[in-house]
């Protein structure tokens, strides 16, 4: 099991590890990681494995046949390392910071517009959730902008927290999503809240965020996009 120590400090840039695998894909594990595996939204991180013999340029991470590895997916034409072997992580911090940015600003949207999510995408530069609104009068551009900006500016803390199995079973409300539900099996949920108490926004979530609203800086919003009868889908860009 790869030990996820983005989990514990989304801010760690670098650590030491130690290569249990290589998968039949060419595909790297390790026993511990700072890298993010492409999940809910949120692409895989990108950086370098340094080794005594040079580096090699880690192009995406994503999960392995099961959630309990994560595979460092090297660029193509990479040497690969030998299991045993000592090697050094180091993210693209410019990257990660931004879809830290971008995850919770995606979060102020959800606690701004009051209907179920159906999807939504994290990149470097922006993002976007889909939501279920039958009428597109129900939300109106300009005042969901001065509300996330003011949120954002007003700098709230972002705090993880955990959950049963049995208590978020036993309050659904806080599950936002459609289709793509919370995972469930081991005992506890982690949550992430925004606001001292969770009182802006309280949802399941394993993506990697910001300390504080007031580090995501000004966002932009984009108009409402017909994706279905539906489904409409608002887009969120630095400013």
């Amino acid at each position: 099991m790869t030990e996820l120590l983005f989990r514990e400090d989304p801010y760690a840039q670098s650590c030491e590890a130690q290569v249990v695998a290589i998968n039949g894909r060419g595909g790297i594990v390790l026993d511990r990681t700072v890298f993010y595996a492409t999940s809910g939204g949120q692409p895989g991180d990108s950086g370098t494995m340094a080794r005594d013999s040079g580096r090699i340029a880690i192009a995406t991470t994503v999960y392995g046949d099961t959630k309990s590895d994560i595979v460092h997916v090297p660029a193509q034409g990479q040497p690969l390392p030998s299991p045993g072997e000592r090697v050094k992580l180091e993210l693209d911090w410019q990257k990660r910071h931004a879809y830290m940015r971008i995850h919770t600003a995606l979060h102020l949207l959800c606690a701004l517009v009051p209907f179920p999510v159906t999807g939504g995408q994290i990149s470097h530069d922006g993002g976007r959730l889909d939501f279920d609104i039958p009428d597109p009068g129900a939300v109106d551009r300009a005042i969901l902008s001065q509300e996330i900006n003011r949120l954002i500016r007003e700098d709230h803390p972002v705090l993880a927290s955990f959950i049963s199995d049995e208590d978020l079973i036993a309050k659904p409300e806080i599950v936002r999503t459609m289709s793509v539900k919370p995972p469930m099996g081991t005992g506890q949920v982690r949550l992430v809240g925004i606001g001292k108490n969770g009182e802006i926004d309280l949802q399941p979530c394993g993506g990697t965020h910001v300390r504080s609203t007031g580090e995501i800086g000004a966002v932009s919003v984009g108009k409402l996009e017909s994706k279905g009868k539906q489904n409409r889908r608002i887009r969120i860009s630095f400013a």
